[in-house]
C-alpha cells in the first residue's frame, strides 16, 4: 500500500511539473502574440499607404512587365493583387494556381502549434502533386520538418525570427532569394501563402506577389484595415481613403518613382505576411497549450482522487487490523 501511495505521489509531481512547462510556453507565446498584434496594425496601415501612393504613380496599364527586384536595387519589383481569404477551420478549398506559379509558404517555426503548418501545406498540395515548374520556398523550421514528411523539398528555406523585430531582415532575405531563383529558373507569377488570426480562429490567406498589377495595388489600398487602440489591439475598423485617379505632384520621374515605391510595396507585403504568420503561430500555440493545460488539470484531479481513495483504504485497513488484534487479545 505504501508503495502504491508513493507511486501515485510521484505521478502527481510529474504532472505538476509538466503543467508548469505548459504554462511557461503559453506565457511566452502570449507575450509574443501580444507584441506582434500591436505591430500588425501599423504594418497593415503602412502597406495601405504605400499601395495608395503606388496606385497614383503607376502608368495606366493594368500590369507592369515584371523584372528582377531588390529593395535596394533600381529594378521594378513585384507586387500584390487581390487576396483569396478562407478559413481552414471551415475546410474551404483554396483555388489553386497553375504549376508554373512559384510559392512562398509561411509555416511554423516551433512545435506545439497544433495543425498550423498542416493547414498551409494542405492548401497547396494539389499544386505540388501536379508537378510544380516554379520554385517553392518555405519559411519556418518546424514547418520544413512537416513538409519533409510529405516528401516536399523546397528550393530555399529560412527560419522565422524568434522576435518580431527580425521580420524586416527576413523580408529582405526572401526578396534576395526570389531574385536568385528567377535568375536560375525564370517565372512570372509568385504567390505567398500564410495564416492570420481573426476573431479567435486561423484564416488562410493566399495572395499574388508577382506580377505587379495596378488593379491589385488599388484593391490593396481599398482594404478595410484595423485601427490600433491604446492597448495595441485591433478592435475597431475604418474604411481606407477612396482611390481617386488624379495627377499627383511628382518630384521624381514616374518610372523611378514607381520603381522605388514598388520596392517598398513588395517589402511591406512580405513584412505583413510574415508578421501575421508570426502572430498566428503564437496564437495557435496558446490555444494548443490551453487545451493541454485543461487536460493536465483533469489528469491531476483524477490522480488526487485516486490518492485520497488509496489513503482512505490504507487507513481503513489499519483500523481493521487494529480491531482484529484487539479482539484477538481479549477472548
Amino acid at each position: 500500500m505504501t508503495e502504491r501511495l508513493s507511486d501515485i505521489s510521484a505521478r502527481i509531481e510529474g504532472v505538476q511539473q509538466l503543467g508548469a512547462v505548459v504554462n511557461a510556453i503559453k506565457g511566452i507565446a502570449a507575450a509574443r502574440a501580444r507584441t506582434a498584434k500591436a505591430q500588425v496594425a501599423a504594418v497593415d496601415r503602412y502597406n495601405e499607404l504605400i499601395s495608395s501612393a503606388l496606385a497614383y504613380a503607376m502608368p495606366p496599364q493594368d500590369t507592369v512587365t515584371p523584372s528582377r527586384s531588390s529593395r535596394r536595387a533600381d529594378t521594378l519589383p513585384r507586387g500584390v493583387s487581390s487576396a483569396q481569404n478562407v478559413s481552414p477551420a471551415q475546410h474551404v478549398a483554396i483555388e489553386q494556381s497553375a504549376p508554373g506559379t512559384a510559392l512562398v509558404l509561411f509555416l511554423a517555426e516551433q512545435g506545439f502549434a497544433g495543425a498550423f503548418s498542416e493547414r498551409v501545406l494542405d492548401s497547396v498540395m494539389p499544386q505540388i502533386t501536379r508537378g510544380m515548374t516554379a520554385p517553392l520556398m518555405i519559411i519556418g523550421t518546424r514547418g520544413l520538418v512537416v513538409a519533409s514528411t510529405r516528401e516536399v523539398t523546397p528550393e530555399w528555406s529560412a527560419a522565422m525570427p524568434s522576435h518580431s523585430l527580425g521580420i524586416p531582415t527576413l523580408a529582405d532575405d526572401i526578396t534576395h532569394a526570389i531574385d536568385a531563383a528567377r535568375e536560375q529558373q525564370p517565372f512570372t507569377h509568385l504567390d505567398i501563402v500564410y495564416t492570420r488570426w481573426l476573431k479567435g480562429r486561423p484564416q488562410l490567406i493566399r495572395q499574388p506577389l508577382l506580377p505587379l498589377s495596378r488593379n491589385g495595388v488599388m484593391a490593396d489600398a481599398h482594404k478595410v484595415s484595423p485601427v490600433a487602440t491604446h492597448t495595441g489591439e485591433a478592435s475597431t475598423y475604418r474604411r481606407a481613403t477612396p482611390y481617386r485617379r488624379a495627377t499627383p505632384l511628382m518630384q521624381l520621374p514616374r518610372e523611378q518613382l514607381v520603381t522605388r515605391l514598388g520596392q517598398e510595396h513588395q517589402h511591406a507585403r512580405l513584412c505583413q505576411a510574415a508578421l501575421h504568420a508570426f502572430a498566428a503561430e503564437n496564437e495557435a500555440r496558446m490555444e494548443a497549450m490551453t487545451s493541454a493545460a485543461t487536460q493536465i488539470e483533469r489528469e491531476l484531479e483524477d490522480f488526487k482522487a485516486t490518492l485520497r481513495q488509496v489513503r482512505q483504504e490504507s487507513i481503513t485497513a489499519e483500523i481493521i487490523e487494529l480491531g482484529t488484534g484487539a479482539a484477538a487479545g481479549n477472548p
